[in-house]
This record gives C-alpha cells, sequence and structure tokens, in this order.
C-alpha cells in the first residue's frame, strides 16, 4: 500500500468547501506549514525575544524595529500568526492521518495470495528453480522455514496445469506503515502540548475574563484584579524574584508591551541564596535554600533549587533561572569633577538602594541643576581580562605590524587553541548608576570601587576607573585617575582643584623658575615665566567657573596642540612642543608640591615612581576637562542582598510532548530502519514425461515441482538484494 499525499476527497458538498477540505488534508499542505514554522522558529532562535524596544532602535534602527513589532518577530512564539500555524498543522495533519490510517490497518492482515504466475515474473527480484517435492509438501516446509524467521506466512492452493497448485505469500516489516502513523501522531501530539504550554491559554484568559496588560509601575500588591490570573490558571510559564529574607506568591508574566501578574497557592521565601564562580568570573553553581509556604494550609515545605534540578509542589516546577540585586544598600561619596569646584561645599556622602533613586541639586537658586542619581547595578566580583587585547588592557593593534600569516594560523588548527593567552584578575566591586537631568536625559556611568594596576610595572600607580557612556549600545569610556600613596584620589584632586587657581598656578611657575634659572640671568627667568605661565593657561583652560564637559573653549594637551598649531612654524613644532611639555610638567610638579606643603603632607620624592605618578596625572587632568557630569560617585561601603530569579511553570501539556517525542523517536526508526517485504513462491506441478521436459532435481516421474519465487521491498538497497539471495537459497536450492 502507497500512502497518498493527496488530500480527503468529499463526494458532496459545495465546491469551495470540497477544495478546502482536499487542501487541507493533503500531505503537501502539512509539510508547507512545518516548513513554516521551521523557518518562523530560526528567526525567534536567531532574532532576541522579547527586549525593549530600544535595544532593536539601537541595533537594526527604527525602519526595522518598527517591522518587527509589526509582524510580532520579536515574540515569535506568541504570536497570533505563529498559533493559528500550529492549530492548522494539527487540523491538516490529523486529517491526514485520519484519511491513511484505515488503508494502513486494512493492509496490514492482507498478504496479497491472490497474485498471478505472470505477475511474479514482473518483479526485479525474482528465481525458478525446479524442486524434487510435490508442491503441497514444499509449500509447507517453506511456509515453516519464513515462519521461523518471522514472516507472516499464509499457504493457497488452486488450480494449475497439470494439477494441483500452492502459493506461499509471506510478509515482514509490517511495523514500517505504522512508523508513518507513529511519527504524524508525534507531531499532533507536539503542536497540542505547544498550544496547551503557550500564551494559547493566557490569551483566552485575556479575551474570556476581561483580563489585560499592566503596564504601569508601584508595588505589586496596588496592581488592579483586571491584570492579574488566578491560581487556577491551568498553563503558565512566568517569573518570581525573591530577596534573601523575604518571600514572595506573584510571579510575572512578561507580555508584548507590559506584564501580567500570576498568582501562586503558595509563597516562595529565600533563606539563602548560594553562588560559585569560576577563575573566568563566571558563575559555575548558583542555587537556592528556600521554604515553600502552602497558603491554603500553612505547611512548610523546605527544598534545595539547582539549575536542572527544581523543586515541585502542587503540580508547579519551581527552576533556578538567575539571580539578581536583592536591594543592596549602598555608601556613595561625591566627588566634585567641575573645574574650579571647592571640596568644601562639594563634598558630601549619600546612601541608596540598588533599583532606587535619590534626588540632587547642583547649585542653588534659579541656575540650580536638578538631577536623579539611579543606582543601577551592584557587581561585587568583576573578573577582567588584563592581555593585551583584554577589556581594560591597552590599545588596540599596530596597523603597521599585522602579520597575515600569524592571523590566519591563529584562527586554524585544533579547536583548544586560542588566540591569545588570558590575564584574567579579579578587580573589585563596581558600582553602575545613572544620573539623569531635569529633561529626562541620562548617562551612565560604571566606577570601580578599588584602584586597579593595569600592568606589572612596579612603578606605574594604581588607577581609578570612571566609565561613562551615552547610551547602553556603547560600551563605556573609562577617565583613569592615578590614586596617591594613600590609595585615594585626593592627590589628583588636589592637583585640580590648584591648576583651576591662577593665584596657585602662578606661586607654581615662581617655584619652577626659581629652580631651573639661575640667579643672575633675569631676563632669561622672566621669558620662562612667560613662557610657563601661558603653558599652564593653556592647560587649565580658560573656563574656570562652568561645570565639566561643558567648556566651549579647549583645554589640556589639545589646547597645547592647538595654540601650537596657530602660532609655531610647523618645521618647528617638534621642537617647541618638546620644550613646551616639559616646561608644563616641571609647573605641574611644582604645583603638586606646593599643594601637598598647604596640607602638611611630605613633598614627592623626586624618583621614578613619582615620575610615573605625574605623567599619569598629567593625561587624567587633560581628559578630566571632558568629563560629562559635574561629580561622580565612589563607592565607599555596601550590603550586598542576593536575590533569586525562578521560573515557575505549570505545564499540563510537557507529558503530551514527551509521548510525541517517544512516538517520533519510534516512527522515525520504523520508517528508516525496518523494511516492509513481500514473498511470494508459486509451486506448480513438474512437467510430465510426455511433454518432453525433465526434472532437473529428480527422476522424470512428475513427482516434483516448478517453484517461482518473487520479492517486493519499500526500497531498494543492498540489503534487500543479500536477503533475497539468502532466501533462494534456503527455500529453493534444496538437496536431494
Amino acid at each position: 500500500m502507497t500512502v497518498s499525499t493527496h488530500g480527503l476527497r468529499l463526494k458532496s458538498g459545495s465546491h469551495a468547501l470540497r477544495s478546502g477540505v482536499e487542501l487541507l488534508s493533503s500531505m503537501r499542505f502539512s509539510i508547507s506549514l512545518l516548513t513554516v514554522i521551521c523557518i518562523a522558529s530560526v528567526i525567534g532562535t536567531v532574532l532576541k525575544q522579547q527586549e525593549p524596544l530600544s535595544n532593536y532602535v539601537n541595533q537594526f534602527g527604527p525602519f526595522w524595529a518598527q517591522v518587527f513589532g509589526a509582524v510580532n518577530l520579536n515574540t515569535v512564539y506568541s504570536a497570533w500568526w505563529f498559533m493559528l500555524i500550529l492549530a492548522f498543522l494539527v487540523v491538516s495533519t490529523s486529517l491526514c492521518i485520519a484519511r491513511n490510517t484505515p488503508k494502513i490497518l486494512a493492509d496490514w492482515n492482507q498478504l496479497k495470495e491472490n497474485v498471478r504466475e505472470q505477475s511474479l515474473k514482473a518483479f526485479s527480484h525474482r528465481a525458478e528453480e525446479g524442486l524434487g517435492e510435490s508442491p503441497e509438501i514444499a509449500a509447507r516446509r517453506i511456509g515453516q522455514t519464513l515462519v521461523q524467521g518471522g514472516w507472516k506466512v499464509k499457504l493457497q492452493q488452486r488450480d494449475a496445469a497439470g494439477g494441483t497448485g500452492w502459493m506461499v505469500a509471506a510478509k515482514a516489516g509490517a511495523a514500517n506503515k505504522l512508523g508513518y502513523i507513529a511519527a504524524h501522531s508525534a507531531i499532533v501530539l507536539v503542536c497540542i502540548g505547544g498550544l496547551l504550554d503557550g500564551d494559547l491559554m493566557v490569551r483566552a484568559q485575556m479575551w474570556l475574563n476581561d483580563k489585560s496588560i499592566y503596564t504601569g509601575g508601584g508595588l505589586i500588591a496596588d496592581v488592579p484584579a483586571r491584570h492579574r490570573l488566578g491560581e487556577g490558571n491551568p498553563t503558565f510559564r512566568a517569573n518570581l524574584l525573591v530577596a534573601e529574607g523575604t518571600q514572595s506568591s506573584t510571579a510575572i508574566l512578561n507580555q508584548p508591551g507590559g506584564v501580567l501578574l500570576q498568582d501562586l497557592p503558595f509563597s516562595v521565601e529565600l533563606k539563602k541564596f548560594i553562588v560559585e564562580y569560576y577563575s573566568t568570573g563566571m558563575p559555575k553553581l548558583f542555587a537556592s535554600e528556600i521554604v515553600i509556604h502552602d497558603r491554603e494550609t500553612g505547611e512548610k515545605t523546605p527544598a534545595r533549587v539547582e539549575v536542572n534540578h527544581p523543586a515541585h509542589y502542587k503540580g508547579i516546577e519551581i527552576y533556578q533561572s538567575s539571580f539578581d540585586d536583592g536591594g543592596s544598600s549602598v555608601t556613595l561619596k561625591a566627588v566634585p569633577m567641575a573645574v574650579g569646584a571647592q571640596p568644601s561645599s562639594k563634598l558630601f556622602e549619600i546612601q541608596g538602594t540598588i533599583g532606587g533613586s535619590s534626588s540632587l541639586t547642583n547649585g542653588q537658586g534659579e541656575d540650580a541643576q536638578k538631577m536623579t542619581l539611579e543606582y543601577t547595578a551592584l557587581r561585587v566580583i568583576n573578573v577582567e581580562n588584563f592581555s593585551g587585547s583584554g577589556n581594560l588592557g591597552s590599545s588596540g593593534a599596530d596597523v603597521r605590524k599585522v602579520d597575515l600569516r600569524q592571523s590566519i594560523d591563529a584562527r586554524m588548527g585544533a579547536a583548544n587553541k586560542t588566540k591569545e593567552q588570558k590575564e584574567l584578575r579579579n578587580v573589585g566591586p563596581s558600582l553602575t548608576y545613572k544620573l539623569r537631568d531635569a529633561a529626562g536625559q541620562a548617562r551612565e556611568f560604571h566606577n570601580y570601587m578599588l584602584p586597579v594596576k593595569m600592568d606589572s610595572d612596579e612603578f606605574t600607580p594604581a588607577l581609578f576607573l570612571l566609565g561613562v557612556r551615552e547610551t547602553p549600545a556603547q560600551p563605556f569610556q573609562y577617565l583613569r585617575i592615578p590614586a596617591d600613596e594613600q590609595g585615594s584620589m585626593e592627590g589628583f584632586l588636589r592637583l585640580r582643584r590648584a591648576l583651576a587657581d591662577p593665584a596657585q598656578r602662578e606661586r607654581a611657575v615662581q617655584r619652577y623658575v626659581k629652580q631651573a634659572v639661575a640667579a643672575d640671568r633675569a631676563d632669561l627667568a622672566q621669558q620662562l615665566a612667560a613662557s610657563a605661565s601661558r603653558a599652564v593657561a593653556l592647560f587649565a583652560g580658560p573656563d574656570q567657573t562652568g561645570a565639566a564637559g561643558q567648556a566651549k573653549t579647549p583645554a589640556g594637551l589639545q589646547a597645547i596642540s592647538d595654540f601650537m598649531e596657530a602660532n609655531v612654524p610647523e618645521a618647528e613644532r617638534d621642537r617647541a612642543g618638546e620644550v613646551l611639555v616639559r616646561i608644563l610638567n616641571g609647573v605641574l610638579f611644582e604645583l603638586a608640591q606646593l599643594t601637598r606643603e598647604q596640607n602638611g603632607l611630605k613633598p614627592l620624592p623626586v624618583d621614578e615612581r613619582t615620575q610615573a605618578w605625574m605623567a599619569q596625572t598629567v593625561l587624567s587632568l587633560s581628559d578630566a576637562h571632558h568629563y560629562p557630569a559635574p561629580m561622580t560617585f565612589e563607592l565607599k561601603d555596601f550590603t550586598q542582598v542576593q536575590a533569586s530569579v525562578f521560573q515557575v511553570t505549570r505545564t499540563p501539556g510537557k507529558n503530551i510532548v514527551y509521548l510525541g517525542c517517544a512516538l517520533l523517536i519510534l516512527g522515525i526508526f520504523a520508517m528508516l530502519y525496518v523494511r516492509e517485504r513481500r514473498l511470494w513462491v508459486w509451486l506448480a506441478p513438474a512437467a510430465s514425461p510426455g511433454d518432453g521436459v525433465a526434472d532437473e532435481k529428480g527422476p522424470e516421474s512428475g513427482s516434483g515441482s516448478r517453484a517461482t519465487m518473487a520479492m517486493s521491498v519499500n526500497r531498494q538497497t543492498l540489503e534487500g538484494d543479500k536477503e533475497f539471495e539468502m532466501l533462494k537459497t534456503k527455500l529453493l536450492q534444496v538437496p536431494l
């Protein structure tokens, strides 16, 4: 029996109805739907699902972001058209099964023993042989042999030329056809399970029970009932965040444009969160010690939830999904970054909670800038790569030194070969926060708590890393401030405040000139003082009162470079630049010494360590002029509170999907590895002596028989050829 690919053909009804049923029940239509589902699944795998709209805009642009939203490509698996295709696939495949199953079952017991002798000669696998047995004896022997080999056999006696003949009809591998039923039934079961465990039930409740998506904020307890799904919801997949020492009984279902709240028949209390890390900083184990509180009986059930080891309670599975901050408290110290800011009016400490915010005011009166400090994230462990290409390592490769062969070799060879050696190091806690102005515009900042030693040179100072970026799509750019001998930024800040004071700069110039020029060279001292004053004034910048990052005129090394291009001939710029930078470094060193004397500190020693600190300080002073905020915040202390993110699911379709997967495996195995074979052996009396035909296996007595054997298989393979030769030898070549 051959499975038909056309659809179910009705004999009555309108032409449109008959055509629709024929299309819907055809195997071609089912395969087309399955292809569309596969393509949609690929899109859903490649394109991140349920991301904020801004992420798609940043990555693909406004046009494609709108296209994705219009056709729900950002939520493929819950899109209405995806559910509709699944439903059509269930109906179409079910009709295919209903159309072909009766034929398969009817063909199950049919051995087709009525086939004619002439038809056997048309098969590709055929053989003829004379036997020394009578047709009946040969038929019974052959039938018994086939039964012992696992064949289903039927003997038929019928008239033949010269006497009575016997037909032996046999069949094996009938399970091949059952593979068709199993595989197609598996598709139906998997799709039904997907529909049950998908958003179909949630959408149905929204339509039938007048539920709507919640788009606001605030406390979970204040969300109205029309945005909540009851405990009797038959299927859901939601997220539950629980901080250490707290409990929660309301999960969140993410929906396009908002959320729905799912009330649980129990509450989950997080006793302790456990996390272990690899040397790379990636978590290798995170688990939660929880207590499940039954809301109806008050029963308490302790459990431990790990990745791939969920807890089960009242038909609901609790999976360990991820972890987050549970509201850690942080203490921050405000560090002024505005040019000329004084420590007495700008330094303060502020306490906050991760996920919360604080209101700030920069200045007084009508010109005061109102800002909001939003505490975004606290990371206690930061493992960074300090190799040449690491995140915090040196700058990019020199294009003049690119070795093509080395570049190719680095990308070829064994899979475990690494392109470069990694130097991983934990640099301690970091804080991420946002400063939002009155207009709602925000910049994101990422500051490390401890100074970071960037290389192994003992004289290179450790650096405070102050990161900033305009949008989440951009990488952080870091201002690097050298730590002083006390491991703080105070040395840099003192020098920056003094640099903004013209009187302090003039004192430093005079000290520098006094040490650089002999006392009897008054004319040279006057010229050097003028050059030094000009250089340090250019470096400090003319705008001494505005906030950092708001100066309209250049400052730092850029200002000196612009001055050189405008006033020094090109041929003399290199030499003049070296002299000017040397003078600038000397004045800044004296300015640093002056600030230390004023604060009762010992002078900086003249050694390599001081030289390295001053070199980095000059670069940091030049870059700090462009820091886009009037202040930065240094993490001084914190109390970490961990939180677990659980995925709570009720999936009645899970067992249906498991059954479908088992049937799919069995069906594919049956169709690929079970060959359906049919065998016929026609045994007719041997020709009589009068016919002039002698029996090769016996005397010309007419007691023998003539056998005609043929075999058909559903797939032509080498195994089929070998099996036919084996059967021919075993059944027909019988010694006398």
